[in-house]
């Protein structure tokens, strides 16, 4: 359970991705949040009940034409 003030979204939330930190792995490209779901680099993310949700950022602001 989160003990952070203001409590951190949960896992079910949908801005899941708000919690905060636990522990960065940078050089393997994913992170802990304190609800329990792993971020991804690549936006991809695994909840604490093994469900994935896909990578989700959109295209890159070069590859968009004006």
């Amino acid at each position: 359970m989160c003990q952070h003030q203001p409590t951190c979204p949960s896992a079910e939330a949908i801005d899941r991705e708000a919690a905060r930190v636990l522990a960065c792995f940078r050089e393997q490209g994913w992170s802990l949040l304190c609800n329990g779901v792993i971020v991804f680099e690549d936006t991809g993310e695994l909840l604490p009940d093994g469900s994935s949700i896909a990578p989700h950022r959109g295209p890159a602001r070069h590859a968009l034409v004006a």
